[in-house]
């Protein structure tokens, strides 16, 4: 009784010490005063208002927006495949193959945009927005392939050789046997990548140039200059925006049926 007493405590403590810092921005954003401060003296929805105002904000927003899910789309276009290459097949190089997909991930990010700026935008010379959409899905795909990759190592191909034997065709068994039984583990994969892609700083830095900034740079910007409850107003649109998300996507993958 004591051990379940104390392990209860400990996650309490856990929960509190995570969920403190989403209170605290979602608190300081309703302040009046010109800096973040906590506890807050009044409430106000200005700079609710002076983050829908900004321009910049808004266009580096969409811009985040539309590269974050272009890219975790293709890295999922690619990266299922590839997951469900590696897991039910074996080959020479398999984890060789398996640790040149991770890479990105064992990699400091710094590296990787110093990387990705190297190639991309000087040996390349690719536009911009171009760049920015080859470098996040580079590092969307490990995510998509470890995540996915996990779950289809546990499922029984069996029932896929069945479908076989019954004359399904291999891509129809595909889509009618594997992907059905692996969706949970691509929402979590995409909502991961998604969330990485759309948050990611040192390769957003390197491959922006004038006039194209990604969001997370926009913030970074922003504070150099500025420490007002704008940025905490903005902070709380995006968990906002990333819960509405989940929702519609579990609603739509119907994966409370599955669990």
């Amino acid at each position: 009784m004591r051990k379940n007493k104390l392990s209860m405590g400990i996650a309490m403590l856990v929960f509190a010490f995570l969920f403190f810092p989403l209170v605290l921005i979602v608190v300081t954003s309703f302040g009046t005063e010109a800096a973040i401060k906590f506890p807050i003296k009044g409430f106000t929805l200005d700079w609710y208002a002076n983050a829908l105002r900004s321009e910049s904000m808004v266009q580096s927003f969409f811009l985040s927006l539309r590269i974050g899910l272009l890219a975790t789309v293709l890295a999922l276009v690619i990266g299922i495949p590839a997951s469900y290459a590696l897991s039910r097949y074996s080959f020479k190089g398999k984890k060789l193959l398996k640790s040149f997909f991770l890479s990105p991930t064992i990699i400091p990010g710094i590296v990787v945009g110093y990387i990705l700026f190297q190639f991309i935008v000087l040996s390349l010379g690719l536009p911009i927005a171009q760049g920015l959409l080859i470098g996040h899905f580079l590092i969307s795909l490990p995510y998509i392939i470890r995540v996915v990759g996990s779950s289809m190592e546990q499922l029984d191909y069996s029932i896929e050789e069945v479908a076989w034997s019954l004359g399904c065709t291999k891509i129809r068994a595909f889509m009618k046997i594997v992907l059905p039984n692996v969706t949970s583990g691509i929402f979590a994969a995409f909502m991961l990548a998604f969330v990485n892609s759309f948050n990611n700083v040192p390769v957003s830095m390197f491959l922006s140039g004038p006039g194209v900034t990604m969001l997370p740079t926009s913030l970074l910007s922003y504070m150099e200059y500025n420490y007002d409850p704008t940025v905490s107003a903005i902070s709380v649109m995006l968990m906002v925006l990333t819960i509405v998300l989940m929702i519609v996507i579990e609603k739509t993958l119907g994966l409370a049926a599955i669990s």
